[in-house]
């Protein structure tokens, strides 16, 4: 059963994780659900990409480090190594670009398109006041000219 909060959850661990499953897993509902919420929802899918952005930056800033310091592997709290895969990493890093550039792209496109409507809105506006104020100096005009006849 999903949680009333599950969406916060999710985007929260995806923003962390850069993982949809392991965002699913963490809200406790189904990668299904997920997808499909993207899908009807403009308003998660751009959180979603936002959570994506931020995880794609943590990664490549956590991959700086790593490269800068020279750590390479890490030793869990049982002594487990662990090696950060440094290739996988940047193939990760290279996909996001195309996706954060389309993405952008996608944006731009729908901020012009609304500045385009709303300074054609504010036209219209000038010109249904001009047209009204020009119809009242009309009907001014007609009261003051003495009528032949």
């Amino acid at each position: 059963m999903a949680r009333r909060n599950w969406a916060t959850i999710f985007l929260n661990q995806l923003a962390e994780t850069s993982n949809v499953k392991a965002a699913a897993e963490a809200a406790n509902v189904s990668q299904s659900l997920v997808y499909k919420r993207r899908r009807d929802d403009p308003d998660f899918a751009r959180q979603w990409y936002d959570a994506l952005a931020e995880g794609y930056d943590n990664l490549e800033m956590e991959l700086l480090g790593r490269l800068r310091e020279g750590r390479l592997e890490e030793t869990d709290a049982d002594g487990t190594k662990r090696k950060f895969d440094i290739g996988t990493a940047f193939r990760c890093l290279i996909a996001h670009r195309e996706t954060v550039n389309r993405e952008k792209g996608r944006r731009t496109l729908e901020d012009e398109v609304a500045t385009m409507k709303s300074i054609n809105a504010k036209i219209d506006a000038i010109r249904a006041r001009e047209e009204t104020a020009a119809a009242l100096d009309a009907k001014r005009q007609q009261k003051r000219t003495p009528r032949d006849g």
